[in-house]
């Protein structure tokens, strides 16, 4: 894969210099189809520019906290990881060629074409430099360097001698380990063991044992090695990664337990190879200019030669200058799979070879590797150098996953992997960002909208950003369903914007009604909504969902009598609870058929509440206005009925009308309407009941305009009911239409037997049967004349019963009478109340109000006066007693004449008891008991005895 120019590092870019014309990305595969690339990779800033700007980079060693580049003037430049520059060496004069740490990191030593090998302490003062006047090409320090005094060292160059230098109390010393096998390329320390290449190959010593390990002979067909230099590289203290021209080797160097690190390996067996396993052996399909440990893999550091179609690399090197290609960073297995492979666009590549390139790796703990992935902070550095570039190259992390799947369109794996809880939790907002403008981009705005809850979270401003962005879009309803309105709650205009959205857009003018039904009414301004809608009505854009949105966005407002307009033409079902609710009665006089039409019930019963603010003639009018609207004349009909049976006389002006929907309607209650109403034009509704053969109705209305015989043959001939025609007659209370009724009845036998069992108490049925033609035969008529008799004698019966009931009951009623005008009432002053208490004794029913001044003028027959003394009873201030009979008399004068008659009746032994009389019948009427005396009219008593 080829990768694009590396991103600044502190601010600092490097020109990246392409060819004319030349595409960036190149020929890429599908993306479906490509890979992921293991590292990411970065140039290296801080000083390197400007390092290298008048320089060139010509070898590189790491640290565990600094970087050492060797460059062709012989200089050595110490940095930290980010490229700044914290030490310089002017070790040389001519190119350094090698460099190598101690495993401290506290000295650092170079070797140079100039023959020499310089050594220098980072952090004091101390330089040692050794001249082998030959150029030396490698050099690697004891790892304990610094911890021992032995201060020991290994170098080689082109003399072919492979030196041990080694500090003594008489100074340093060289001990030549090999030589006569041609110039030594390269030479790594690891604790013990010391491999280096030559001509022949990689031999390995052990210093602690001063003994020879193995021999790796170099591969064959390579180029030699001054062209192509072998590259080594300890992964750990076993074993030796050998990458040599095309070919990759990997020994382990055997121990006690015959076990190589990393698990067990395949065992390549050699009679040269008696103390080490090649546990893997692949050539390439490039030349390689470094090689390094990847965990369980390799990388390799390819060099392309730019040969057309040159797929197998002979031992030759390409003889052209200015044609290589991109140099690569590849990952292999150590089967050789090859897993990444990225092309890195350095300055210059095209006209380097593969000696200019080299790879350096950062130390690093192998066993922190596990499942593909680094332990943070254990991840490994690689150092890619070329004459004027420094790539830094690292395994990539989850947020680099991310990064990549975005960039390739995979924005659903990249989110899925933030929700995993891979990198920072801050990339949510970024990968949602990028996902949702990935989706706009593809005009994905549905499942943009759909995902907008779960990547925008609670951000007002990111919604509302959003919101103004599909808006702009004129996608905004699709976003509508999912706008929260509460953690977070928008600003108003968010909301605004969107409800006119769906407004503007027939296709969601029923989302348009849920929102605003679902929506809290707080949240935004119905007025700006409202004022979108409204220039919309009686337009083709106006919908039955846009109205009934408009309504409820009426009643947000406060807009009730226009919300009721809209629902009573959408005729919702609960209009009548919405009425009343807001007292809106006033409001239905222009949508009565809607009304109707919603629920017929529940409107008659609303007109006719409110029959004092809607006419019947304004019902009326509407109903009939719209005949092909509805069924508009059984509404009237409905609303006239129920208005006549509230008040008959309310809606008299369509009383002949009714008369016609009755008689479509509901029959039945034609003859009570008729009989009830005294408004509708006998004429005409006998015409309506004679056109639809209605004939009882036709009886009544005949009858009702005197035409009583007619009603009567109808009753006969069409009703053929002797029974009603009996009925009518009777009500009729006319002799003469009893007459017409039996001489209709004496050609039909039937009728006149039914005659003489209803006649009894109407007509002497022996009157009847003396008009009843001879030999007529009528059925049952021995029957009939014995029911004729036996009714006949029971009416009789009950006549005389009757009779005896009411004389006794007049009798009764008089002697009540009678007894109730004997008493009397006693009128007193204030003045004879106590006097009054004392005659209570001897009267049995004397009431005793209380008056200041008697007026009996008027009630009694002495015109006022007493009926003893003749006097006005306003001269004497005396009691008065008045009598049912209408006499009165001063209570003085009606005792002294009692006294008087008393006297004479003792005298001649009469057995009256005068004025007091006891009557043991007024006992039960008078609830008095029976020895109570009576008081008696004097007049009245001499009258009568």
């Amino acid at each position: 894969m080829q990768m694009p120019p590396f991103p600044p590092e502190n601010g600092v870019e490097g020109d990246d210099e392409r060819e004319e014309g030349e595409d960036v990305d190149g020929d890429e595969e599908e993306e479906d189809d490509e890979e992921e690339p293991r590292l990411k990779y970065q140039r290296m800033g801080g000083s390197i520019p400007s390092l290298l700007s008048g320089d060139s980079a010509s070898c590189v060693a790491v640290a565990e906290r600094m970087v050492a580049l060797g460059t062709h003037d012989g200089t050595v430049h110490i940095l930290d990881f980010l490229g700044n520059q914290v030490k310089e060496f002017a070790a040389h004069s001519a190119a350094v060629n090698d460099l190598s740490f101690d495993i401290e990191g506290e000295y650092i030593g170079s070797c140079s074409d100039d023959g020499s090998v310089v050594l220098n302490s980072l952090f004091t003062d101390e330089k040692l430099k050794f001249e082998y006047h030959r150029p030396m090409k490698a050099i690697a320090l004891d790892p304990d360097y610094a911890r021992k005094s032995s201060r020991r060292f290994v170098t080689g160059g082109l003399a072919g001698n492979l030196y041990f230098n080694t500090k003594n109390w008489l100074g340093y010393k060289d001990q030549v380990l090999h030589s006569g096998e041609g110039p030594i390329h390269a030479v790594k320390w690891r604790t013990s063991l010391i491999a280096w290449a030559n001509d022949m190959g990689i031999k390995v010593y052990d210093a602690a044992n001063d003994q020879r390990v193995t021999f790796i002979e170099r591969p064959r067909g390579i180029p030699r090695p001054e062209i192509l230099v072998p590259h080594l590289v300890w992964q750990d203290d076993i074993l030796l990664v050998i990458g040599w021209g095309t070919y990759v080797k990997i020994a382990a160097i055997r121990t006690k337990t015959n076990k190589g690190a990393n698990g067990t390996y395949k065992r390549v067996t050699s009679s040269n190879m008696n103390q080490v396993d090649i546990v893997a052996s692949f050539q390439t399909s490039c030349y390689i200019s470094g090689i390094a440990p990847f965990g369980d893999a390799l990388v390799v550091l390819a060099y392309i030669s730019g040969e057309d179609g040159e797929k197998e690399f002979s031992s030759t090197i390409p003889s052209r200058l200015g044609n290589a290609q991109r140099p690569e960073v590849r990952i292999v297995s150590w089967s050789n799979d090859e897993l990444a492979t990225d092309a890195l666009p350095v300055h210059g590549f095209e006209h380097y070879k593969a000696k200019d390139y080299s790879l350096a790796h950062a130390p690093f703990s192998g066993s922190s590797y596990a499942g593909g992935q680094w332990a943070a902070g254990d991840e490994p550095i690689y150092y890619i150098v070329s004459p004027k570039d420094v790539v830094i190259a690292k395994p990539r992390d989850a947020e680099d996953h991310i990064a990549w799947l975005l960039q390739h369109g995979c924005h659903e794996k990249a989110l899925a992997a933030v929700e995993a809880g891979q990198g920072r939790s801050e990339l949510l907002d970024e990968v949602g960002s990028r996902y949702l403008d990935y989706l706009i981009v593809e005009r994905k705005y549905a499942e943009a909208a759909s995902l907008c809850p779960k990547l925008l979270r609670g951000s007002a401003s990111a919604w509302e950003r959003w919101v103004f962005h599909f808006a702009h879009l004129r996608q905004l309803p699709v976003l509508v369903p999912y706008m929260p309105t509460e953690n977070p709650r928008l600003r108003d205009t968010a909301y605004e914007v969107a409800l006119v959205a769906l407004a503007t857009n027939p296709s969601f003018h029923k989302d348009l009604v849920l929102t605003v039904k679902s929506w809290p009414r707080v949240i935004y301004s119905a007025l700006p909504v409202i004022s979108a809608i409204e220039p919309q009505l009686n337009t083709s854009s106006m919908t039955d969902a846009l109205k009934e949105a408009l309504a409820e966005l009426y009643v947000t407002n406060g807009q009730y009598e226009r919300a009721f307009s809209l629902y009573a033409d959408l005729m919702k079902p609960d209009i009548f609870d919405f009425i009343e609710r807001h007292n809106l009665q006033e409001s239905i006089r222009e949508k009565v058929v809607q009304l109707m039409i919603v629920d017929c019930k529940q409107a008659v019963n609303l007109l006719i509440q409110n029959r004092d603010l809607i006419t019947p003639s304004e019902v009326a009018s509407q109903l009939l206005k719209t005949r092909n609207k509805c069924n508009s004349r059984y509404f009237l009909h409905l609303y006239l009925h129920s208005l006549f049976e509230v008040n008959p006389h309310a809606g008299k002006d369509f009383h002949d009308m009714q008369v016609e929907l009755y008689v479509e309607y509901d029959p039945k209650m034609l003859l009570p309407f008729l009989r009830s109403s005294q408004h509708y034009k006998l004429e005409k509704a006998y015409d309506i009941c004679a056109r639809k053969n209605l004939l009882r109705e036709q009886v009544f209305v005949l009858g009702r305009m005197g035409n009583s015989k007619q009603a009567l043959a109808v009753i006969i001939n069409e009703l053929g009911d002797i029974e009603e025609a009996v009925e009518f007659v009777t009500m009729q209370h006319d002799d003469d239409l009893w007459e017409e009724l039996i001489h209709q009845c004496l050609n039909k036998p039937e009728m006149v037997g039914v005659l003489l069992e209803h006649t009894v108490g109407n007509l002497d049925p022996l009157y009847i049967v003396n008009m009843v033609p001879n030999g007529l035969e009528i059925p049952r008529l021995r029957d009939r004349l014995v029911k004729i008799i036996t009714d006949y004698r029971t009416e009789t019966s009950l006549r005389h019963g009757c009779n005896d009931i009411l004389k006794a009951d007049c009798v009764n009623l008089l002697v009540k009478y009678y007894n109730e005008a004997k008493r009397a009432v006693c009128l007193s002053s204030e003045e004879d109340a106590a006097r009054s208490k004392r005659d209570a004794d001897r009267a049995s029913q004397t009431v005793t109000p209380s008056v200041r001044n008697m007026d009996v003028k008027s009630k009694t027959r002495g015109g006022g006066r007493c009926c003893m003394c003749f006097d006005p009873f306003s001269i004497q201030n005396v009691s008065v007693v008045v009598f049912f009979c209408c006499h009165a008399y001063h209570t003085t004068c009606l005792m002294d004449s009692a006294e008087t008659k008393t006297s004479s009746k003792k005298e001649t032994g009469a057995a009256s008891e005068g004025l007091y009389e006891y009557e043991e019948e007024d006992a039960d009427d008078n609830g008095s008991e029976a020895s109570d005396p009576q008081m008696r009219c004097i007049l009245c008593t001499t009258a009568a005895s």
